[in-house]
């Protein structure tokens, strides 16, 4: 799986805020760099002639005062970069908004009336199968005995048990399929969802899915919206 997703939250553009950062930092150096080439200034001009001063140390100093400068603003230049690609990334995704997208992760948002939906492939027909959905936090909350005939996809209603509705948040499907000897099939999970908004971390696009932030790195297909075929 290489799609994690993450809750969904107000995301600022750190790329952005790593350049102000920088910035800062560069603007608080300088005023040391200029006291530093005064102070050396007014040795050099009052140094004993007959003694003069070992220039090494200064000329040391000086070179990493330059050195650090110089990588500041190289950071500085970089984040800009990174900025400009990030909001690029953003507008250019804007297009999934409204679009199906899949994703390499077996982990799906429900979010109000917005349920989770997943499509799986098996290795070959099994004999039976078996949905197990998961909370964020590992716990079971859900069994359901899937038609072994049906086509691979799948949507939870979001209902427990006892009739109640599952708190809004991420949930993990695994699947059990076995043949008519028990042996396990080997299944592929990914989950399905319509784009809501696209935001990036800084570093990332990411696009929004019932409730759920994708990394752009784990989607694996975008289509026109599709109605479910299999709830529970």
């Amino acid at each position: 799986m290489t799609s994690v997703p993450s809750a969904d939250s107000s995301t600022s553009n750190t790329a952005t805020s790593n350049a102000n950062n920088t910035q800062q930092a560069a603007n608080s150096f300088s005023p040391d760099l200029n006291l530093f080439l005064k102070l050396l200034t007014t040795q050099l001009q009052n140094q004993d002639p007959l003694n003069p001063m070992d220039t090494s140390e200064y000329t040391q100093q000086l070179v990493q005062y330059s050195q650090v400068e110089q990588e500041m603003q190289q950071t500085g230049t970089l984040n800009n970069i990174l900025a400009s690609l990030s909001a690029q990334g953003v507008s250019q995704a804007s297009s999934f908004i409204g679009r199906e997208a899949r994703f390499d992760t077996d982990t799906a948002g429900l979010k109000g009336d917005a349920t989770p939906t997943w499509t799986y492939a098996i290795s070959s027909k099994p004999a039976t199968l078996t949905a197990t959905i998961k909370d964020a936090d590992g716990k079971v909350v859900k069994e359901i005995k899937l038609d072994p005939a049906s086509e691979g996809r799948f949507t939870w209603d979001g209902k427990l048990d006892d009739g109640s509705t599952a708190p809004d948040g991420a949930y993990t499907l695994s699947l059990s399929a076995k043949t008519d000897n028990g042996t396990d099939l080997q299944a592929t999970i990914n989950t399905v969802g319509i784009v809501k908004d696209v935001v990036t971390d800084g570093q990332n696009v990411l696009l929004g899915v019932n409730g759920l932030r994708y990394s752009l790195q784990g989607l694996v297909a975008v289509s026109s919206p599709s109605a479910p075929t299999a709830d529970a």
